[in-house]
């Protein structure tokens, strides 16, 4: 082994931040998806190009851009507390750095489960719904 150590360093790239952060956020509860920010995004999600709903930018500054669509009758702020700790968590220990500026945008609501095993998130009443709002489909037969 040589006397003089030898420097170097490594290099993140975008997709592979965006392979971190989204499970961490996925699994986080109340989140039910990510919400694309314009049709070419969403297109370019479904064929896999792109990663709809999350933003990172690299350099001297590591700032992420989150876009999530949140369970119903879920507190919104208490949701992204929870998707920002998970996201805070995962970055500094896969790459021992710290994420300098994180949003997190709100795109929408959805009815569903909040979070992958967890219990349906309260339905509201058809006065408290909102204009506009998905609706879930029902299952098997009605009687």
């Amino acid at each position: 082994m040589s006397e003089h150590p030898v420097t170097g360093g490594a290099r993140v790239t975008r997709r592979a931040l965006t392979d971190i952060i989204r499970p961490a956020v996925a699994g986080s509860y109340g989140v039910t998806g990510f919400a694309p920010r314009t049709r070419l995004e969403a297109l370019l999600g479904r064929i896999g190009v792109a990663a709809p709903g999350i933003e990172v930018t690299v350099g001297e500054r590591l700032e992420v851009d989150l876009h999530l669509t949140v369970a119903f009758g879920l507190p919104v702020a208490e949701v992204a507390r929870q998707a920002e700790s998970a996201v805070r968590y995962a970055v500094g220990r896969a790459l021992e750095r710290d994420v300098d500026r994180l949003s997190i945008h709100v795109g929408g609501m959805r009815y569903g489960s909040a979070s992958p095993g967890s219990p349906q998130a309260p339905r509201p009443s058809p006065a408290e719904e909102p204009a506009g709002a998905e609706r879930p489909k029902r299952r098997g037969k009605r009687r």
